[in-house]
């Protein structure tokens, strides 16, 4: 079991940045790839950004790539999202997710999750 502990999430404006971080428990978090996923009222969960188990590969869905950054320090057992450039449709809750076997786009293939952290960006 891991438990996976979001926090950074909040209200800011149109144009600006956040920085979403994932703490996760246990010493075996290189073991998983991990990934950011997020959903907004009336819509399904939908991937956003994932990185490799020793986070030498990234990927990015379409809508976020060139504006958001996934990342991750084994040794602190967290992974983080930088978000920059902001606009009202990246408003949602934000998820991070744990997978035992490798990166994916799809949210069945994880694990484990998070509580959630809410994103708000006024327009």
């Amino acid at each position: 079991q891991v438990q996976l502990v979001e926090s950074g999430g909040g209200l800011v404006q149109a144009g600006g940045s956040l920085r979403l971080s994932c703490a996760a428990s246990g010493r075996t978090f290189s073991s998983y790839a991990m990934g950011w996923f997020r959903q907004a009222p009336g819509k399904e969960r939908e991937f956003v950004a994932a990185v490799t188990k020793s986070g030498a590969n990234t990927y990015y869905a379409d809508s976020v790539k060139g504006r958001f950054t996934i990342s991750r320090d084994n040794a602190k057992n967290s992974v983080y999202l930088q978000m920059n450039s902001l606009n009202s449709e990246d408003t949602a809750v934000y998820y991070c997710a744990a997978n035992l076997y490798t990166v994916a786009r799809t949210a069945r293939n994880y694990d484990y999750w998070g509580q959630g952290t809410q994103v708000t960006v006024s327009s």
